[in-house]
């Protein structure tokens, strides 16, 4: 059996929302929801949130949730999930955004699968197919475009492939990522790329040093929340719900 544990780095800055992982939805804080939804898992034996703030640290330990204080010191969601399980035995560490509360176990699952059944793959990351025209031009939409094997050959903001003619290859990213512990472990101390640095993506980092990402296509589209607007949004869906 595999230790697969689940990490949700969370910061409580945010420059459009301020407080974000604290912020209720339906009297429930936003980052209580997802561990909720990543507790939901077949596959995570553990989950822990990795935060550098008091108080998502305490509101973590009230709810009986595993939690580890990090440094402030540290660049990226990645960087914090290293630190959270760099002195735990592990296989896979599942790096969870903090800021989807309608996460998908079932995408979460089938992203560990593609990894544990990739013989090449150091990591493995959800993708979906572009259905609306809008999100080609949208900066904060990444695209990809893998190769017939389903691994990634290339992730940017810009609208990618071009298309002479019409087809079906257009897909975007969702920001979840499996990654082999031992090489997480390595990749935390490599230096940025220099197309890491272009398009602000570190998942190129892992293209640009020769490594393979295993793309899982599903058909999930993921809300993150940025704006009081997408409060709103989940909040409409999860009353839906009876949530």
């Amino acid at each position: 059996m595999k230790n697969i544990i689940g990490v949700i780095p969370a910061r409580f800055n945010s420059t459009r929302l301020p407080g974000k992982p604290l912020r209720l939805i339906n009297g429930k804080s936003m980052l209580l929801r997802v561990c909720e939804q990543v507790e939901k898992s077949k596959l995570i034996n553990k989950v822990i949130v990795a935060t550098d703030d008091d108080r998502i640290y305490q509101h973590m330990v009230l709810s009986n949730k595993l939690v580890i204080m990090t440094s402030i010191d540290i660049d990226s969601g990645t960087d914090r999930c290293w630190e959270a399980v760099k002195d735990i035995d592990c296989d896979i560490v599942v790096n969870i955004q903090g800021d989807e509360p309608l996460i998908d176990p079932g995408v979460i699952d089938k992203t560990i699968e593609a990894l544990l059944n990739s013989s090449e793959a150091v990591c493995s990351t959800p993708i979906k197919q572009i259905c609306d025209e809008s999100e080609l031009t949208n900066e904060n939409v990444v695209k990809i475009v893998k190769d017939i094997s389903g691994n990634a050959l290339y992730f940017s903001r810009s609208n990618i492939p071009f298309e002479r003619v019409e087809t079906d290859l257009k897909f975007k990213h969702i920001g979840l990522y499996c990654f082999n512990y031992e090489f997480l472990r390595r990749f935390v101390k490599m230096d940025r790329t220099p197309n890491e640095k272009s398009e602000s993506l570190e998942q190129l980092r892992i293209l640009e040093n020769g490594y393979k990402i295993k793309c899982v296509e599903v058909d999930y589209n993921s809300i993150g929340v940025d704006t009081e607007n997408d409060l709103k949004v989940v909040e409409s869906i999860l009353s839906k719900r009876g949530h």
